[in-house]
């Protein structure tokens, strides 16, 4: 759509930040949706305002991206060609990943030092998913009789992307990738929050040779712009990255339309610490798990579960590191910032309403907003929305804290006894993405490991992605995979084409169904 360019700051190249001509900005206010004002949430001045699509928008960006699938330009382009263009997209992304971190830094407010070192890693989605198209093969089926099957991977049609604030980017390109790859045409949506450098991306689409109409980004709030996308019939898969009550109610919009579904949803990892542990690598590695991107990760380490050996002396290095984290809080542009904002005030206010409901909870650090300077660099915390690193004991498995998503710097601790009661804590949760175990004994790493109920299970680290390493969750935590070969096959279909390699007088004789002398042939 169209960001206001009066509103957006310049890029280094020179270039003003704006929409990229995947569709044009709507000129009549009736058809035009609100002007949504992106802010800084570090301090929360107006970055820019960004046109949201209007419904006439989504109609005619869904029709003119199944007009441009069905022409073939893009669906039918050999692969080799579609590998090409995302290889040479990668190497385009390659020199924009300096603005594109700083534009993730200022709208989603975590600290360029997390932006820098995120979208340094974005261009292997694109090589690896490039190199998919051109070492992937179809196979023949051993199917009976004189009879030729080969079956292909074939796209969809026009796929939907709904993407959210915390990774803007890094996450819409894991979507983006594979979808491109497979051939279809894409309309994504990203977080009205942060749409920013998907904008730009889609722009830098067009320029690197992928064809107009195959990817869309339609700016717009969810409840409107991202539900009417997801209902259109030609829609034949939709991914989404959201809260588990937003799966459940547009997977039941998709399964109506008997569409495709992925969705990434909430989690509540568990940090498991053994007694054999090394405490000083485990309460680094928790510290990190915890509150990286600010707590707003949908594998942020948010129990931490430690055996009742090493518990003293781990807690003694982790809450070092925790007050650490604290002290060094200061401008997000600030390279030596360690941890910034959550995404707005909204986000605070659930914090702290979830920390009050835990009447027994003990707060061990953080737990207020902050205000004032920041003792690193004399930052003003007060305009914007940072909340420290926040270590609770003393609740209850049946409490909220325990149960529900913070989206925020918030751990609960608690101890265990042995690795039954390790496994059943961790496991006590209806969500299943992402656990942690830290432990030297290799024996146990890869017993427990089997019986952690998640998609994702790290030892003695966490976070690590890679474009090749399927990624999903179990339980409510959502359905599908995203990266690897898996996606690869969840944006495509196959397809199979049966031919009978008999003589014509073979196929005469056993083809006659309806012989005349009573007895039906049919080879095969």
């Amino acid at each position: 759509m169209h960001i206001d360019s009066s509103e957006a700051p310049a890029a280094a190249d020179g270039r003003e930040e704006s929409v990229l001509n995947t569709s044009t900005a709507c000129e009549r206010s009736d058809l035009c949706f609100p002007r949504i004002v992106v802010r800084n949430p570090a301090n929360g001045e107006e970055l820019c305002t960004v046109v949201s699509a209007s419904s006439f928008d989504v109609q005619t960006a869904i029709s003119d991206a199944n007009a441009v699938f069905k022409s073939g330009v893009w669906s039918r382009a050999p692969a080799v060609q579609r590998s090409a263009v995302l290889h040479n997209l990668a190497r385009s992304l390659e020199v924009l990943l300096p603005q594109m971190a700083q534009l993730e830094s200022l709208q989603t407010g975590r600290t360029i030092k997390e932006m820098n070192a995120q979208l340094g890693r974005l261009p292997e989605w694109l090589d690896y998913f490039a190199s998919v198209l051109r070492t992937r093969q179809d196979y023949v089926a051993p199917t009976q009789g004189s009879l030729l099957n080969y079956v292909q991977r074939v796209p969809l049609g026009v796929v939907a992307q709904l993407t959210p604030f915390n990774h803007p980017l890094f996450i819409a390109l894991k979507k983006i990738a594979p979808a491109l790859a497979a051939g279809n045409s894409v309309i994504v949506k990203p977080s009205e929050s942060a749409p920013m450098s998907v904008l730009e991306f889609a722009e830098l689409a067009e320029e690197a040779g992928v064809p107009k109409g195959v990817l869309t980004v339609l700016p717009g709030y969810g409840k409107t712009v991202g539900k009417q996308i997801v209902s259109d019939p030609l829609i034949r898969k939709v991914d989404i990255t959201a809260g588990t009550a937003t799966g459940r109610d547009l997977g039941s919009i998709v399964g109506n339309n008997l569409a495709h579904f992925t969705a990434e949803l909430g989690g509540k990892a568990p940090i498991v610490v053994f007694n054999d542990a090394d405490p000083v690598a485990a309460a680094n590695g928790a510290a990190f798990a915890c509150f990286v991107a600010s707590g707003q990760t949908c594998v942020s380490g948010t129990r931490l579960l430690v055996q009742e050996g090493i518990y003293k002396e781990f807690m003694l290095h982790f809450m070092h590191k925790v007050e650490s984290i604290r002290i060094r809080m200061g401008d997000p542009m600030n390279p030596l910032s360690t941890m910034g904002t959550v995404i707005n005030e909204r986000a605070i206010e659930r914090i702290e309403s979830m920390l009050r409901s835990e009447s027994s909870a003990k707060v061990l650090a953080g737990g207020k907003r902050l205000t004032g300077k920041s003792a690193l660099d004399q930052f003003d915390f007060s305009q914007g929305s940072f909340f420290p690193p926040t270590v609770v004991t003393n609740v209850s498995t049946q409490g909220v804290l325990w149960r529900e998503e913070v989206f925020g710097p918030v751990v609960v601790v608690k101890q265990f006894k042995d690795d039954a009661s390790g496994v059943t804590l961790a496991n006590a949760c209806k969500y299943g993405l992402g656990a942690a175990l830290w432990t030297q004994d290799l024996s146990r790493a890869h017993r427990l490991s089997a019986q952690i109920e998640a998609g994702l299970v790290w030892v003695n680290t966490h976070h690590r992605n890679d474009p090749s390493s399927p990624w999903g969750g179990m339980k409510e935590s959502g359905i599908g995979r995203e990266n690897g070969l898996e996606a690869f096959e969840a944006y495509t279909q196959s397809k199979s084409t049966i031919i009978n390699t008999a003589t014509m007088e073979e196929t005469r004789d056993t083809q006659d169904w309806f012989a005349e002398s009573g007895e039906p042939k049919r080879y095969g």
